[in-house]
């Protein structure tokens, strides 16, 4: 994704209700928070840190910079191994309603932790995403403008997706600080403060064996080379489920964790 804007430039963002709607982490749940972190820091190079949310959480470091979350998380919910994208919101017991008043489906909370109050979630077609109410990470604004991880939602109808979670987040309500939301042909473009965060496409099958093609939120981490990226996780026990050499990969962790890398120079 390109952005337009500096974090220099930018107001500090602390709480979630400052940019309502926006994606303002993701985060992956896992079985072995320990086997986790040795797999990502030989495919993609993270380095880890301790999260404010306790012993079970990490924070992810690409050169030093937030990346993304681990939690250890998996068994305790009873939910899949997976990467998932979190939405910054205002209210989490609203938003949870909004969720089911439109037909999609809240698994988890909103539940307390240190620092705000979250919920996991899906959406109509089954993609599943988490809101967030609360303290944004430290770092916010610079995690949001070199985006070391961008979404991309590809579900059967992104235009009816658009109209669900517009509803849900109040994007394109003209309030200060809303998401702002564009057509262009056939996805659906959503920026935040001039910045790119999420496209929207179609093309996804409902009831697809195959969960890579099912509708789910992918998170898409940019890298400097795809091909050795393929190649350590491969060696590190995880999977390939399509590539293209040179420029993204779908892969799969050991866990079954679905992610996605992709050539920085691709990334938009």
């Amino acid at each position: 994704m390109n952005t337009n804007s500096s974090a220099a430039t930018e107001p500090a963002v602390t709480s979630s209700g400052s940019v309502f709607g926006a994606p303002c982490w993701v985060s992956l749940m896992t079985r072995d928070l320990d086997a986790s972190q040795d797999f990502y820091a030989s495919v993609l190079g993270w380095t880890f840190r301790p999260a404010r949310l306790g012993d079970e959480f990490s924070v992810a470091l690409s050169e030093g910079r937030p990346v993304a979350g681990l939690g250890a998380l998996a068994g305790p919910l009873q939910v899949a191994v997976a990467w998932t994208p979190y939405f910054a919101v205002e209210d989490a017991d609203q938003t949870a309603s909004r969720i089911r008043e439109r037909s999609g489906t809240v698994a988890v909370g909103p539940v307390a932790l240190s620092i705000g109050r979250g919920a996991l979630a899906a959406d109509r077609e089954g993609a599943v995403f988490g809101i967030w109410e609360g303290r944004l990470m430290s770092g916010w604004e610079v995690w949001r403008a070199a985006n070391p991880a961008w979404l991309r939602l590809v579900t059967r109808d992104a235009f009816e997706a658009a109209i669900f979670y517009g509803e849900v987040f109040d994007w394109a309500c003209g309030r200060p600080g809303c998401v702002d939301v564009e057509y262009a042909q056939e996805e659906v473009v959503l920026r935040s403060a001039g910045h790119v965060v999420a496209r929207l496409n179609s093309g996804a099958l409902e009831a697809a064996p195959d969960p890579a093609i099912r509708p789910r939120w992918q998170v898409h981490f940019p890298v400097r080379d795809v091909d050795a990226c393929v190649e350590a996780a491969v060696r590190n026990g995880g999977a390939v489920t399509d590539h293209t050499p040179g420029r993204v990969a779908t892969l799969r962790d050991p866990d079954g964790g679905l992610f996605t890398v992709t050539a920085r120079v691709a990334a938009v």
